[in-house]
C-alpha cells in the first residue's frame, strides 16, 4: 500500500469558511456561528472534512474539467451515480448507493481513496461577531449577526495510490464497489466499462494506467488552486496552503501530523518533531519529502526550513525538496503520476 501523504497550513486572517448555522437558544434568530471545537473554555474554529473535501471536488471540476456524478435523492437519501468508470468523482470521493430491484440486492459502496481530516485551528481564538444590517428597503433595518476569525488552519490527507481506479466486486462492506447484476442489466455502467478500457482480473476492475495516473496527478495538483469556504462575498480567503509537506509513504499510518502548535498566542512549528520523524519513519518513506512553503509566512517558516532541513539526507540517500508550495505541490503531483502508471 502506498499513500501519497499531506500535511497543510493554510492562512485565515478574516474568515468564516464553515458556518454551523444558526443556533435556536441565540437572543435572536439572525445569529450565524462558525463551527468550533470547544475544550473546556478554549475554542478552536474548524472547517468540516465535508466542506474541505467539496471545496476539492468542485476545484477538479472547474479548474481540470472533471466530470462530476449526478446525485440523485429519493425522500431521505441521496447517491450518486456510482459509475467510477465515467465519473472520477464517484472513483476518489467513494459512494454508497443502496438499491433493490425486486429481491436483488444492488447496493453497492465504495471507500474514499482520499481522505482527510477536518482544517482545525492551531489557535485557540473566540470568534468575533459583526454586526450588519439589511436597509435596502423601506421601513424599519433588519439586523443580523455572524462570526468570523483569524487563525491558522491545519490538516493532513492521503490518497491510496494502490485503490485510484481499481474496483472490486467482494461482498465486504466498503469492496463491493460493483454489483453482478448491474453488469448484467445496467446498460449505462457496461457501455462505461467498454468506453473506458478497463480490464477485468478474477473480482477486480482496474482502468487503464494513464486514466489512473491522471486522476491522481490531478487530484494532488488541484491543491496548487484549490478554493471555496463560505461567506467568501464578505471574507474573502485564500485557502491554498501556505505550508504543505508531502511524501509518498508505505502503510495506512500518517507521519505528518499536528506539527504545528500554539505558544504565547502565536503558531509555532515543531522542527525537532518533524526532524525525529524524518529519522525513525525513514524506513517506510518511499520518495523525497517536499516541502512548500510562502516566503515570510510565519516570520520566515522558509528560512528556517532551509536552514534546518536544506543539508537532510536519508540513509537511502532521499532529502527535503524546499520550494515554493504551488511548485513543490506541481512536482510531487509529477511524482504521484509516474508512481501509478507503473503500478
Amino acid at each position: 500500500m502506498l499513500m501519497a501523504t499531506g500535511y497543510i497550513l493554510v492562512d485565515a486572517p478574516h474568515s468564516a469558511l464553515n458556518n454551523a448555522g444558526t443556533d435556536a437558544s441565540e437572543r435572536t434568530e439572525n445569529i450565524v456561528r462558525v463551527k468550533a471545537i470547544r475544550k473546556g473554555r478554549e475554542i478552536y474554529p474548524y472547517v468540516s472534512a465535508q466542506a474541505w473535501r467539496l471545496w476539492w471536488r468542485v476545484t477538479l471540476k472547474e479548474i481540470f474539467n472533471w466530470e462530476l456524478s449526478p446525485v440523485e435523492r429519493t425522500e431521505k437519501i441521496a447517491f450518486t451515480k456510482a459509475n467510477p468508470f465515467k465519473y472520477p468523482d464517484d472513483d476518489i470521493f467513494g459512494y454508497m448507493r443502496a438499491e433493490k430491484e425486486g429481491r436483488v440486492d444492488r447496493t453497492v459502496t465504495r471507500v474514499s481513496p482520499l481522505k482527510c481530516s477536518p482544517l482545525v485551528s492551531v489557535l485557540s481564538v473566540e470568534p468575533v461577531q459583526d454586526y450588519g444590517v439589511m436597509a435596502r428597503h423601506e421601513g424599519d433595518p433588519v439586523p443580523y449577526e455572524h462570526e468570523f476569525y483569524s487563525t491558522i488552519l491545519q490538516g493532513i490527507f492521503s490518497l491510496d495510490l494502490s485503490r485510484v481506479g481499481v474496483f472490486y466486486l467482494k461482498g465486504q462492506a466498503g469492496f463491493r464497489n460493483i454489483s453482478e447484476s448491474a453488469l448484467k442489466t445496467d446498460e449505462e455502467l457496461i457501455e462505461s466499462i467498454k468506453a473506458s478500457g478497463a480490464r477485468r482480473l478474477d473480482d477486480v476492475y482496474i482502468l487503464p494506467s494513464d486514466i489512473r495516473s491522471k486522476r491522481a496527478k490531478e487530484i494532488i495538483l488541484s491543491l496548487a488552486y484549490i478554493f471555496g469556504g463560505a461567506k467568501q462575498t464578505q471574507h474573502l480567503t485564500d485557502v491554498t496552503p501556505r505550508l504543505i509537506i508531502m511524501a509518498i509513504v508505505e502503510g495506512g499510518n500518517h507521519p505528518f501530523m499536528n506539527l504545528a502548535y500554539e505558544n504565547n498566542g502565536k503558531v509555532e512549528f515543531n522542527y525537532r518533531g518533524f526532524k525525529q520523524i524524518l529519522i525513525d519513519y525513514g524506513d517506510i518513506i518511499r520518495s523525497d519529502v517536499y516541502v512548500g512553503v510562502m516566503p515570510g509566512f510565519l516570520n520566515g517558516l522558509d528560512s528556517v526550513f532551509v536552514g534546518e532541513f536544506g543539508e537532510f539526507k536519508f540513509a537511502n540517500g532521499r532529502m527535503v525538496k524546499i520550494s515554493s508550495p504551488k511548485k513543490s505541490v506541481e512536482e510531487f503531483a509529477g511524482l504521484v503520476g509516474e508512481v501509478v502508471n507503473n503500478m
